[in-house]
């Protein structure tokens, strides 16, 4: 299996991880997984053109790395998910970086729409 197969392997498993937890209304973690799929995608797109994907969680920085970037519509969508990383893993996590406190249903079905939508545009490019 190459590289970006794992990376797109384990995106997948995220969106399913997101899917399964919206099921079970547990909000922050289907935008944990949701951020998740899409930073795993991104990182796949990336080795696919040939570049090791860093190792950073800040989708913000892996956008910047593609060339060319297919992603100016949804750049901003897209940043939204990194505000889900750290409070949803960490309940004692800068306090405050979601003002109204955890994700609720709205946050969550935004985060797997665009975690649904991204993975799906990336495998696109990838099999041209």
């Amino acid at each position: 299996m190459r590289e970006n197969e794992r990376w797109f392997l384990f995106a997948h498993q995220d969106l399913r991880m997101a899917e399964l937890a919206m099921g079970e209304k547990l909000y922050n973690q289907v935008c944990f997984h949701s951020q998740q799929c899409v930073e795993k995608a991104i990182k796949g797109l990336l080795a696919h053109q040939g570049k090791i994907p860093p190792r950073t969680h800040r989708l913000a920085d892996l956008l910047g790395l593609l060339d060319p970037d297919p992603f100016a519509e949804e750049r901003f969508e897209i940043q939204l998910l990194d505000r889900f990383y750290i409070p949803t893993r960490y309940p004692d996590a800068l306090p405050g970086s979601l003002p109204e406190g955890l994700p609720d249903a709205q946050d969550a079905h935004e985060a797997l729409n665009t975690a649904q939508k991204i993975l799906a545009r990336i495998e696109q490019l990838v099999e041209r």
